[in-house]
């Protein structure tokens, strides 16, 4: 294994700390017999423990061993990878390295434990080749990926040569890309790195725009615009603002949902985080996706002046914002930072002689945002409406309409009052009864 290893050009791992080449290194001091069984076996163990890990974190099924060198490919950021990632397959001298290492995992693929094992007096290859993973539910383990590197994996194994896993690698990049904006659908910033650095959300809410009742209108004039961003056509940053519970964040998550095979990702950021925005866009600019940056229930008070960070991104600042990032926010004051009666009254701010000016500093940010939509609260009959399409989608509620409605008024009495959540809720309730 590790003479094969040695061989590979584009996806040659130059720190060597990936589980193949760790297992490349454990088979070299094999075949040298320099070292003894039982550190071998020690050693080996302790990989297969960690590819146990990655396959329950990805939900890896079959052939542990094919999984994990077909999550190593479509993983490793290469200038290969992100060139066909960005344009497809393309024809170039590059292609000649591409195969001489499509080749050589496809050896990786075939590879032969028996002689290991038999020296060894193990049997752990033999049982990760012929693997049956326990059903989970879908939040324990990254479905997303899972599916796609399964498919793959079958792939690969089927292909012949060099030049068949080519093509097929090389549609896989065009189609998902690679790395982790090619495999996830939403991002954070890791929280205690001293440095900007964006881990995946792998268990997002798999919530679609049919989910939530009503509000076709605000629905549409999202879903329009971002489907001009999507293909590559003007979009505005969008503000949604309104009451709370009405479906503002759901709507921007069934967004996420709907485009992520158009190549739509989401980043979420929070308040404190607004300095690193800048870093953040320097590393998706030049990726072949569209970026959401996430902002959920965006509000400043009047001493806060993160707001100046968000300003200077979205419109004003230095460096362009790049034409595959937009800005999603959600909040339920619509002019975001809050006013007080003193800002209207200048005797109460002799000591700022542009007071006018300050305030509209203020004010200014919710008109960096082209497309501000209203989410208000439902009325009652609209209130009525939703519970009842929510009951009617719960099998377990067996009520007539004039009885769940009763109990709705009663509910949202005690519950927060009318709103899509209320409404939301109170249906969990009712399934969760006996």
């Amino acid at each position: 294994m590790h003479k094969l290893l040695s061989g590979l050009i584009i996806y040659r791992d130059a720190k060597g700390d990936s589980l193949l080449y760790r297992l490349g290194n454990i088979f070299e001091r094999f075949e040298s017999g320099k070292d003894s069984k039982e550190h071998l076996r020690s050693d080996i163990f302790a990989e297969i423990r960690r590819l146990l890990d990655i396959a329950t974190k990805y939900g890896f099924d079959d052939n542990l061993w094919h999984n994990y060198l077909t999550y190593f490919i479509i993983t490793d950021e290469n200038p290969f990878s992100f060139t066909y990632e960005k344009a497809g397959k393309q024809m170039g001298t590059v292609n000649t390295f591409a195969v001489n290492d499509f080749s050589i995992f496809k050896q990786l693929f075939d590879f032969d434990f028996s002689a290991i094992e038999a020296a060894l007096d193990i049997n752990c290859f033999s049982v990760i080749s012929n693997y049956k993973a326990i059903s989970k539910r879908e939040q324990i383990y990254n479905k997303n990926v899972s599916e796609k590197v399964r498919a793959l994996s079958k792939q690969i194994e089927a292909a012949e040569s060099g030049e068949e896993i080519l093509e097929v690698v090389s549609e896989f990049y065009k189609d998902y890309g690679v790395g982790m904006f090619g495999l996830n659908k939403a991002f954070r910033l890791k929280e205690g790195s001293s440095e900007v650095i964006l881990t995946p959300i792998t268990n997002m809410e798999q919530v679609m725009l049919s989910d939530l009742v009503g509000y076709e209108l605000q629905k549409a004039a999202l879903v329009a615009n971002t489907e001009a961003f999507v293909a590559g056509r003007p979009a505005n940053n969008v503000l949604l603002y309104g009451d709370s519970g009405t479906g503002k964040s759901t709507s921007i998550k069934a967004i996420v949902n709907k485009y992520y095979e158009s190549g739509l990702r989401m980043i979420e950021i929070y308040k404190h985080q607004f300095k690193c925005l800048s870093s953040i866009i320097s590393q998706i600019k030049n990726r072949n996706y569209r970026f959401i940056i996430y902002m959920d229930d965006l509000s400043f008070e009047e001493n806060e002046t993160e707001y100046k960070y968000l300003k200077a991104i979205i419109e004003g600042g230095v460096e362009t914002k790049p034409d595959n990032v937009l800005i999603y926010a959600t909040s339920n004051r619509r002019h975001l930072i809050r006013e007080s009666f003193r800002d209207k009254n200048d005797a109460e701010y002799k000591d700022d002689i542009h007071h006018f000016e300050t305030v509209e500093e203020k004010l200014s940010l919710v008109n960096r945002f082209g497309l501000t939509i209203g989410y208000m609260k439902p009325s009652r009959a609209e209130f009525d409406n939703i519970v009842l399409e929510l009951a009617r989608r719960a099998p377990a509620i067996k009520l007539s309409d004039e009885e769940i409605i009763a109990e709705a008024h009663k509910w949202e009495l005690r519950h927060g009052g009318i709103s899509g959540r209320t409404a939301q809720q109170f249906v969990n309730h009712l399934s969760g009864l006996e």
